[in-house]
């Protein structure tokens, strides 16, 4: 009588799956060389990839640099599990100026025509929320932190992120708790590097149901 074989449990063997099909499709668009980025000043205002084309629809009125995220009004319903979840519309528009967004850090709403990079990128200075939304439209997961966060959390959760594609990371000294996850109309608050709600809001928003552009780019964009 033979004995029962051991096998991995499906969903992390099909998560595994994903992550590595996500990193050849990366590898695989960077090789064909299909990304173009444009700069003008020190804002770039278009980019165009193999996956689409992205173009400025409007630059936005003239309101002394600053346009409403048109749509992003609302607030956050937060369900047990500690998950936010935006309750109105948000925008799409490529905007060039900056953005009134009203949550902080933005979870979604009009954003720059140029995607922060998401391939598992680290950066250890703000930046700009407009690419970061943007980011988040491609289905990546936005861990941001700020100088209440313990060195040795912002440590493990930047490992975390090199490890996982359509990810980033950065700080935003404003947001109002230490750690935070966002995806695009998610969010929520974690205690530390090692509290289970990290991999569950990775598992479920990385390339998740919520994601607008499932399998754009998150190379060839902003980097910083």
């Amino acid at each position: 009588m033979g004995s029962a074989k051991k096998t991995s449990p499906a969903p992390a063997r099909d998560r595994r799956d994903r992550i590595e099909e996500m990193r050849r499709a990366e590898r695989s668009r960077a090789r064909r060389g299909r990304i173009l980025v444009v700069s003008v000043s020190t804002v770039v205002v278009a980019a165009l990839i193999g996956v689409g084309a992205w173009a400025v629809t409007r630059s936005g009125d003239d309101d002394g640099g600053k346009t409403d995220a048109k749509g992003a009004s609302g607030h956050f319903t937060y369900a047990k599990d500690g998950v936010g979840t935006w309750s109105g519309k948000l925008g799409r528009t490529h905007v060039t100026k900056k953005v009134a967004y009203p949550m902080n850090p933005p979870v979604g709403g009009d954003h720059n025509p140029v995607w922060m990079n998401c391939n598992g990128d680290v950066y250890t200075k703000a930046i700009p929320d407009e690419n970061a939304v943007h980011a988040l439209e491609h289905g990546s997961v936005w861990v941001t932190y700020n100088d209440k966060a313990a060195g040795a959390d912002v440590q493990a959760l930047a490992a975390k992120v090199k490890q996982t594609p359509y990810s980033l990371m950065s700080p935003v000294r404003d947001q109002k708790d230490p750690i935070m996850l966002s995806a695009w109309g998610h969010q929520r608050t974690v205690k530390s590097a090692t509290d289970p709600a990290v991999a569950s809001f990775f598992a479920t928003f990385v390339q998740g149901k919520q994601t607008p552009e499932p399998g754009a780019s998150c190379t060839g964009g902003l980097s910083r």
